[in-house]
């Protein structure tokens, strides 16, 4: 399988992995061949990339770190609580008869259950869905993230029950700003803005009196916009000021909300996201948590086209944990853009003069390392 933008899937190709709804069923299953209607569709539906079938890449898999089940399971326990918000605080009451702590205690049981068997994986959701609920996905994967750092940062399963609760409602307190003010393409005035930044201070406001929540993930929704230097919001907090798991949610927040499609611009991929969070290194997000974030995600996704300093092109087939930025390619196109009839593949952790530059027909800025600082 090779995973293609969007731009570039023509009619007739096929479908290698299965696109998703916005409530996280199957919308195209694996071998469909795709029409200009269904490229138009998906388009229109957030859909910036896609894994299409290809005899050379054809023995290509990518597991899905979390299972189907949890996913639809937890999508669904997101969008059922956050819906009964929105727009109306006087449904806060049902919510709370619903026990949210312990439906998502048991979300949070499933997605444990799930990682704990990627625990040396490195982090790649391959999961694809039309993303016109952007926020119960957005949702779903800063649990994702936030949980395998504090599982590489060595936090106990309460630890890490803590901090997916925090994660998974981190962004609760949106269901009290104007849906069209979410959805707004043209830039933000100054008081659209200051209006959307108090989502935290909602998230925090509701959580902070449910019983079943830890005080903690309630701090998560109110801190996960304060950054190290003081600048961010709601209260300008600094370093220490701010708790070791709002600054691991703000980080991989941030991240997700670059690498998904958003209705006033499309996502960018892992190694351009990650090159804009090195950019706030020391000022904005702690040093050590990109550059442990940076070791467990996948910077060059198994599947995706890249070009190499040789000038040949190849498809990523698998990835060095110890340099994530130096995974192995086979390689499709010699440097002239011929067809390869073999398709060699050359390791780049070991090929060390040569180095990725360009994905997808994009030009690659250089791997920011530990040697950053601010």
């Amino acid at each position: 399988m090779r995973l293609l933008p969007i731009g570039k899937v023509e009619s007739g190709m096929r479908l290698a992995k299965r696109i998703y709804n916005s409530e996280g069923l199957p919308l195209l299953m694996e071998q469909v061949e795709l029409t200009q209607t269904m490229i138009r569709r998906l388009m229109d539906l957030g859909v910036d990339f896609v894994y299409i079938d290809d005899p050379r890449t054809r023995d290509i898999t990518v597991e899905d770190t979390i299972s189907e089940e949890t996913r639809i399971r937890a999508i669904s326990q997101i969008r059922r609580s956050f819906r009964q918000l929105m727009g109306d605080q006087m449904k806060r009451t049902s919510i709370t008869g619903l026990q949210l702590g312990k439906e998502f205690r048991s979300v949070m049981d499933m997605i444990l259950n799930d990682l704990s068997n990627h625990k040396e994986s490195m982090i790649m959701l391959t999961h694809i869905s039309a993303m016109d609920d952007y926020l119960y996905h957005h949702s779903m994967n800063v649990c994702v993230y936030s949980t395998m750092l504090g599982m590489a940062h060595g936090y106990s399963r309460d630890e890490l029950m803590t901090l997916g609760i925090g994660a998974l409602l981190h962004d609760i307190g949106k269901t009290q700003i104007p849906l069209e003010l979410l959805r707004k393409k043209e830039p933000l005035s100054e008081k659209e803005y200051d209006l959307i930044k108090q989502h935290a201070v909602y998230g925090f406001q509701f959580l902070k009196d449910e019983p079943n929540i830890p005080l903690i993930a309630a701090h998560c929704a109110l801190q996960h916009h304060e950054r190290m230097d003081g600048s961010g919001y709601p209260r300008g907090l600094k370093g220490d000021e701010i708790h070791e798991y709002a600054r691991l949610i703000g980080l991989v927040d941030s991240y997700d909300a670059m690498t998904t499609h958003r209705v006033y611009r499309n996502a960018l991929l892992p190694h351009q996201a990650l090159e804009i969070l090195f950019t706030g290194s020391g000022t904005l997000y702690e040093t050590e948590k990109i550059e442990l974030f940076r070791d467990k995600i996948a910077i060059y996704p198994i599947g995706i086209t890249v070009t190499l300093s040789t000038g040949e092109k190849g498809v990523v087939v698998d990835l060095n944990s110890k340099v994530p930025h130096r995974p192995v390619i086979r390689l499709l196109q010699d440097a002239e853009g011929q067809e390869l009839k073999d398709t060699p593949e050359i390791d780049l952790s070991k090929a060390l003069s040569v180095t990725i530059t360009g994905v997808n027909d994009m030009d690659v800025p250089p791997p920011r390392g530990t040697q950053v600082r601010a």
